[in-house]
């Protein structure tokens, strides 16, 4: 368990289908049940569209709704809980899920303000990370999952994903490890020659 920063997850807007996966993008995790969670989830969001906005609407009555945002009434481990957002970004109306932390009153307007300040970068740009978070969230559960008794003590738990070789071989590898090479291969090509962006 690590990350608990505001980080995007997905480039481009999520369908229903994809945005019903990523709900739970941690699924496989080892001690599932033992653990909190809280700081997985905590500080991750992706886009998404109108249609999927409103159908999450009016799924349940919200917990609360504040201008421009609402929250879902389930929470998904402890104060995390679904936000979703409607903003205008760049003249244009986009929608956005987020995991916020309602155990800080102030992390959903911390989490808007994230989210306009990325969306409005002026050139499309990806970090290493959101590289890395794409890939999770895009590859399917079989061919991703978490360092078990085949890798060393210090990476069990780790994620890791499936690499292929050129002559066909295969095997997992784990995520933060893999390379530019790897990377480029794992990503559509619409991403894979977007600039390196700076991590805010």
């Amino acid at each position: 368990m690590t990350p608990s920063s505001i980080r995007k997850v997905y480039q481009g807007a999520a369908d229903r289908r994809q945005m019903f996966r990523m709900f739970d993008r941690h699924k496989q995790r080892p001690n599932r049940t033992d653990d909190d969670a809280a700081a997985l989830y905590a500080g991750e969001w992706f886009e998404i569209g109108a249609a999927e906005h409103d159908y999450m609407f009016e799924i349940l009555p919200p917990l609360w709704m504040r201008g421009d945002m609402f929250a879902m009434r389930e929470f998904l481990t402890g104060n995390i809980t679904s936000v979703f957002f409607e903003l205008r970004i760049d003249g244009r109306v986009r929608y956005f899920h987020a995991y916020c932390d309602l155990g800080d009153r102030k992390s959903p307007e911390r989490m808007r303000a994230a989210i306009i300040e990325r969306e409005s970068r002026p050139v499309r740009a990806m970090t290493r990370e959101e590289r890395l978070e794409h890939i999770w969230s895009s590859t399917h559960d079989p061919y991703r999952g978490y360092a078990d008794r085949r890798f060393p003590a210090a990476e069990r738990g780790k994620r890791i994903v499936i690499v292929y070789g050129q002559d066909r071989s295969h095997d997992f590898r784990l995520l933060d490890r893999l390379t530019d090479a790897d990377i480029a291969v794992k990503l559509p090509v619409h991403l894979r020659y977007l600039p390196d962006a700076i991590a805010a």
